[in-house]
């Protein structure tokens, strides 16, 4: 063997951006989740915007109960995320967990970990999406079991929404819920949808809904709000972004107000 080269120290180091994007969002998701991530690749993460992911444990079925068991592990995967790094925004990609924790139980455990940084969830962020579009009376579809939608409806109630019909499938599985194929959506928005509705929410972060949007909005000739296109729509605005991409909807069209 040739013997090695001297391996020689450059005397200046080169000069450093102040980040390697310039804009940072945050996004916890669930262990088994198999939809944020691409979504938010899809529709957040561009040469200015990268998202940074943390999983935290979950184990089916999915209930109240299992849901609110989540609440614990916020901080920890919070912190986990750029570690004594600053975001731009930070989402906790899980409707419904949202939903039954509190959207400021839920603030306050990631700002435990990440002081001050702006928190998105899935129905916080569907609530500012409907009221961008001027929706009051609305039609919601989740593909959770009743028991797990019931929440999920006082939620919109008690945010000022006429809540005209309620559709659920009776899934327990969020990784089943992920198999559901968009085009099936576009029919099951169909059947789902009020005639006096004036809007669309699509209840969760597994289902991959984002992608069957403008089909949904072409099949019910209103706008359609999903969990995953909401939170990413708010968390572009929050990041400074006005870039408009109706291929993801209405939504994504507007500002944050």
């Amino acid at each position: 063997m040739k013997p090695l080269p001297e391996i020689r120290l450059m005397p200046t180091r080169p000069a450093l951006d102040a980040r390697p994007l310039e804009k940072r969002v945050g996004l916890i998701i669930l262990a088994t989740d198999h939809t944020s991530e691409p979504d938010f690749r899809r529709m957040v993460a561009s040469e200015r915007i990268g998202v940074y992911v943390a999983r935290i444990p979950y184990k089916n079925p999915t209930t109240p109960e299992n849901l609110r068991k989540m609440q614990p592990e916020l901080s920890a995967g919070a912190a986990l995320i750029l570690p004594d790094e600053p975001l731009d925004a930070i989402c906790y990609s899980c409707t419904s967990a949202s939903v039954v924790i509190g959207d400021a139980e839920i603030e306050a455990a990631v700002q435990a970990a990440k002081p001050g940084i702006p928190v998105v969830t899935p129905p916080m962020a569907g609530v500012r999406g409907l009221k961008a579009l001027g929706a009051k009376k609305i039609s919601i579809l989740t593909p959770y079991t009743v028991e797990t939608s019931r929440p999920m409806a006082t939620y919109f109630a008690e945010r000022g929404f006429d809540i005209l019909s309620f559709t659920c499938l009776g899934f327990e599985d969020d990784r089943e819920m992920a198999r559901i194929a968009p085009a099936s959506l576009v029919e099951l928005a169909r059947k789902a949808t009020h005639a006096e509705a004036d809007a669309l929410f699509v209840s969760c972060t597994a289902l991959r809904a984002a992608l069957a949007v403008p089909g949904m909005e072409q099949a019910i000739g209103l706008p359609v709000v999903t969990s995953n296109q909401a939170s990413a729509w708010n968390c572009l605005r929050l990041c400074g972004d006005d870039k408009l991409r109706p291929e993801f909807g209405r939504l994504m069209t507007l500002p944050l107000g």
